[in-house]
C-alpha cells in the first residue's frame, strides 16, 4: 500500500536522469511539445516521479505547469520560434549558440519545476504497487491537454 504524504528533497540530479529518458527519441518529445503543447520538461519529470514511485496528484501537476507558463510563454517559446525561424538564415555555429541560449532558458524553468516539486507533498507507493499506480504522473500531465497514456505508446 501507499505512504502517508510527505515531502521529498529531489535534487538538480533529477533533469540528468530526464535527459537521458530524452535522448531516446527526442523526435517523439518534439512533436509532442509541437502538437500538443506539452511540455518536455515537466512530461519528463512525470515520467521520471513515475519510475521513483513518487506520484502527485492532478493538482500538482496544474501548479507545475503554472510555475513555468508565465515565463516559457513570455520568453522561452518566443525565443525556440525565433530560433526555428533563423536555422535557415544562420550558419551552424551561430545556430548552435542559438541553441545554447535556449538550453539555459531551459535550465531555468527545471530550477523552477525543482523549487516547487520540492514544496510539494507527494505520495511514495510502495514498490509491489508501483509496477500499475493508476493513475500515473504521466496519466496526470498528459490529462491535461486531453491526452491519454496510449499517446506514450510511440515512445516504446
Amino acid at each position: 500500500m501507499s505512504q502517508p504524504l510527505n515531502r521529498q528533497n529531489f535534487s538538480h540530479t533529477i533533469w540528468h536522469n530526464c535527459e537521458q529518458s530524452y535522448s531516446i527519441n527526442p523526435i517523439f518529445y518534439i512533436n509532442l511539445q509541437d502538437s500538443y503543447h506539452v511540455n518536455i520538461n515537466i512530461l519528463l519529470l512525470a515520467q521520471y516521479l513515475d519510475e521513483q514511485c513518487y506520484m502527485l496528484t492532478q493538482q500538482h501537476w496544474e501548479t507545475l505547469t503554472k510555475v513555468i507558463e508565465q515565463w516559457e510563454a513570455s520568453v522561452l517559446q518566443p525565443y525556440r520560434g525565433l530560433r526555428r525561424i533563423a536555422k535557415a538564415h544562420l550558419n551552424s555555429d551561430e545556430y548552435q549558440k542559438m541553441l545554447e541560449v535556449e538550453l539555459i532558458m531551459e535550465r531555468k524553468s527545471q530550477y523552477m519545476l525543482l523549487h516547487k516539486l520540492n514544496l510539494l507533498d507527494g505520495k511514495i507507493i510502495d514498490a509491489d504497487d508501483c509496477d500499475n499506480p493508476e493513475p500515473t504522473n504521466t496519466q496526470h500531465y498528459l490529462s491535461l491537454f486531453g491526452l491519454d497514456k496510449s499517446v506514450m505508446a510511440e515512445l516504446t
